[in-house]
């Protein structure tokens, strides 16, 4: 089996289940980053970081209520162990820092916070709060923080009930292509 038909299994078998306290599935979720990657020019290797970012739900299995029960299941860590035997650091970098990148925005974005939906507000709490000042600077040297800060809001922006997106074969030729 292939990544990308590994990857495309992984929503199959797990992305109908509900997106961690949201009112999409882990699915429609993926597909509305990506769409939004998408609809904003964004590079192909962003458009699959988009529909990719939260791969590590699916691979853990983890629990839509996970968050309630105090757990940060750290799946940011889970993808990206999984996303890096296949795919660039340019995929792979932004997908292990959107978690982040929500905390960064938080710290330096008036308002930002208030924007969360209350899921994310809840998982924010347990991934360390907004970042503090040396925080934001370890973030700001990496690299790929400005990917992950734009592939952060495509994620927030991924939350909407009945939107009409691709299909996850739509991505595959993409997938494909960044995949090793």
């Amino acid at each position: 089996m292939t990544i990308v038909d590994r990857i495309l299994d992984l929503f199959e078998r797990g992305g109908s289940a509900a997106y961690h306290g949201e009112a999409v599935s882990q699915t429609e979720h993926a597909l509305q980053a990506a769409y939004q990657a998408e609809s904003e020019g964004a590079p192909d290797r962003l458009v699959v970081a988009a529909l990719l970012h939260d791969i590590g739900h699916l691979l853990e299995g983890q629990d839509e209520d996970l968050a309630l029960q105090g757990v940060d299941g750290r799946h940011e860590a889970a993808g990206q162990a999984f996303l890096a035997r296949s795919f660039g650091p340019g995929i792979v970098e932004p997908i292990a820092l959107h978690v982040a990148a929500k905390r960064y925005l938080c710290a330096v974005e008036p308002g930002y916070l208030d924007s969360l939906s209350p899921s994310s507000r809840l998982s924010l709490k347990l991934q360390g709060g907004p970042m503090t000042l040396e925080e934001r600077v370890q973030f700001e040297s990496h690299p790929f923080h400005r990917e992950a800060v734009r592939l952060r809001r495509w994620d927030d922006l991924a939350k909407e009930v009945g939107l009409k997106t691709p299909g996850l074969e739509h991505y595959r030729t993409r997938l494909v292509a960044a995949s090793r």
